[in-house]
């Protein structure tokens, strides 16, 4: 008996040992709980009407958390004072501190913020509603929201509408009715009451739900909003197996219009002038960098110099950055420059008034002076050795690859302005049979680079051609001049190319197209004439293409502003790649208007991808870290 007792005890203990063993946790390739959790009641109840309380209490079949609430929590009508929202258990607390408005629907969409507490399975567009009147308002409304500039769905930016129709109520007074987009771009706004709406998406920085400062990203509808429904079939399929369907049912349910709005996001021009910061990198120049865009140069007058043709000016194409290369060497070398700027600059009532700046300029970058290239003038006695000294050249950047495209340029970069330039001393060679024989060319400066110089030639397929630029034929302005430059290159063959040519419909007049490597990147831009746009030359590969409605023709894509109802200019993607071969010509017929503009844009060239393919992604590394 007694060895029986102590087999039976044996038995006990290895069960007990394997079960500890196994409670543990999960082993390695067991099955993931992928069910969400599932909501079971509330208080007040879903659908409730005439409610008069602030406190919510929301109960789930499991233990649940909230992720990233702040973010994906949207309470309709928008709350002004920020709910307190937390999840204990299984159940969701929610004190609304807003007092509640009468005969109002509320709804509060949580998105995918509920998560059970094991393995963060999301409850997907879960909306809590109640109202506080005798009936609860049912219509939606819905669309996506884009970047009006590149056609990028907008995740989590706030769409809304107002039921009053002046154009102040965006910029003074909360929204009615509120949602939030989702990882495409996607919004659903619940609980809408009939009648008429005007329609706005906005990123509320300062969360008071109305359009209230210029840097807040913002779009608007020109048309008025009116949320109606109809009745559509809807078809349940009942499966057998995995392959056979035993039944369909058939059942008539509401569907709420419109459902296809589209919204353009965009960015103002701050238009805010100021001086950002001025700076002397080294003695023969100093800088000025401004905030925004200028029609004219600043005034600049010395307190200790005399500026009066003191500098060669260089500017970028805006005026927002300019560099002043100082001529005379007496005073580039003085310690400090003390000097009154006078510019344009936005005051508090945001109107362009003159300003006028006291600046003390002194180099950061003290730099010993260059040897000189000629011998130097101090005394030598006779019989001392007679050692050259090394030139100092100035440092010119040339560009001609030895494979050149047929449509490039040999240019030529300076570090400093230049000062002479004797063209006669620059030679262009083509190679004819073994021969080389020197052919013309047009030499210009850059128009935007005042330190470039181009030189221009209709170049020949597979041809070769040398570039000679004697010694001393370019002087920069502080006397270095440059060493001679010696490169040969061939230019590349024709049936290298591809050409793609796109037969264009719907555009405006001033339409420009841009070709985009695979990560939206402009490759090329050319505009549309007689309904063409042509691309010749092109490297093999894979392109993109976007087409911009350039309504003031000025060559770039221009944003819009909503005091004057002037939408972002119009942006069209082709909605595919196209990928031609080396000697190929791709004819495409392109319709702007053919496909819906949040269909357009092809989805590698996406940015935001969908959480759908994250959660993808996730659970098949997930699955391969269990083999």
């Amino acid at each position: 008996m007694k060895r029986s007792f102590r087999k039976a005890v044996s038995i006990i203990i290895i069960i007990i040992t394997l079960y500890s063993c196994a409670s543990i946790g999960r082993p390695d390739g067991g099955i993931y709980d992928e069910i969400p959790p599932r909501f079971i009641g509330s208080k007040p109840e879903a659908g409730e009407l005439n409610v008069d309380k602030n406190k919510i209490t929301l109960e789930f079949d499991e233990f649940i958390k909230l992720e990233k609430a702040s973010e994906k929590i949207t309470i309709s009508p928008p709350q002004v004072q920020m709910p307190e929202i937390r999840a204990s258990g299984k159940k969701i607390h929610i004190n609304l501190l807003d007092s509640l408005k009468p005969n109002t629907t509320y709804t509060v969409d949580f998105s995918d913020a509920i998560v059970d507490n094991n393995e963060g399975n999301p409850l997907g567009n879960f909306t809590y509603t109640f109202s506080t009147g005798e009936r609860i308002d049912t219509m939606e409304v819905s669309g996506t929201l884009l970047e009006a500039s590149n056609l990028e769905p907008i995740k989590g930016m706030m769409v809304g509408l107002h039921a009053n129709l002046e154009d102040s109520a965006f910029t003074t007074t909360p929204f009615d009715r509120v949602a939030r987009t989702d990882s495409r771009g996607k919004f659903r706004i619940k609980g809408v009451a009939p009648g008429s709406y005007r329609i706005y998406a906005l990123q509320d920085v300062d969360q008071n739900f109305a359009f209230s400062q210029k840097s807040e990203a913002l779009a608007f509808n020109d048309s008025l909003v009116i949320p109606s429904s109809e009745l559509r079939m809807h078809h349940d399929t009942i499966w057998r197996d995995s392959i056979t369907y035993d039944t369909i049912i058939s059942h008539m349910h509401p569907y709420y219009l419109p459902d296809d709005i589209i919204l353009r996001s965009f960015k103002e021009d701050v238009n805010n002038q100021y001086l950002i910061k001025s700076e002397r990198l080294n003695p023969e120049m100093f800088s000025f960098y401004f905030a925004n865009k200028a029609d004219t140069l600043p005034t600049l007058k010395g307190l200790n110099f005399d500026e009066k043709e003191a500098f060669v000016i260089e500017s970028s194409l805006h005026r927002d950055t300019i560099h002043y290369w100082i001529k005379d060497s007496l005073l580039y070398k003085q310690d400090t420059l003390k000097l009154s700027l006078q510019y344009l600059y936005t005051d508090t009532a945001n109107q362009l008034v003159p300003r006028i700046d006291t600046i003390r300029l002194v180099p950061k970058n003290v730099k010993k002076q260059p040897v000189e290239s000629k011998r130097s003038k101090r005394n030598k006695k006779d019989d001392e050795d007679d050692e050259k000294e090394q030139t100092v050249f100035m440092q010119v950047v040339t560009k001609a690859p030895p494979t050149m495209n047929v449509y490039d340029y040999v240019s030529f970069t300076f570090p400093e302005p230049v000062a002479s330039i004797d063209t006669s001393a620059i030679h262009l060679n083509l190679k004819v049979d073994t021969l080389w024989q020197e052919v013309p060319f047009v030499f210009e400066q850059d128009s935007l680079n005042l330190r470039k110089y181009n030189l221009l030639y209709d170049w020949d397929f597979t041809q070769e051609y040398e570039l000679t630029v004697d010694s001393a034929s370019m002087y920069g302005l502080y006397g270095l001049h440059n060493d001679k430059i010696k490169q040969s290159f061939k230019i590349r063959s024709e049936e290298e190319y591809a050409n793609i040519f796109f037969n264009v419909t719907g555009a405006d007049p001033n339409a420009f197209v841009e070709l985009l490597d695979t990560q939206d990147k402009v490759v090329r831009s050319v505009k549309v004439r007689n309904g063409s746009a042509d691309f010749y030359f092109l490297n093999p590969g894979k392109y993109g293409a976007r087409l911009i409605n350039d309504t003031n023709g000025n060559g770039i894509w221009d944003t819009g502003l909503y005091e004057e109802k002037r939408q972002p200019e119009e942006v069209f993607y082709y909605p595919q790649f196209l990928e031609p071969k080396a000697n190929w010509e791709l004819n495409q017929d392109w319709n702007i208007n053919a496909v819906s503009l949040d269909k357009q844009k092809p989805s590698e060239l996406k940015k935001q991808k969908p959480d759908e393919e994250k959660k993808r992604s996730k659970n098949e590394t997930r699955t391969s870290n269990r083999k």
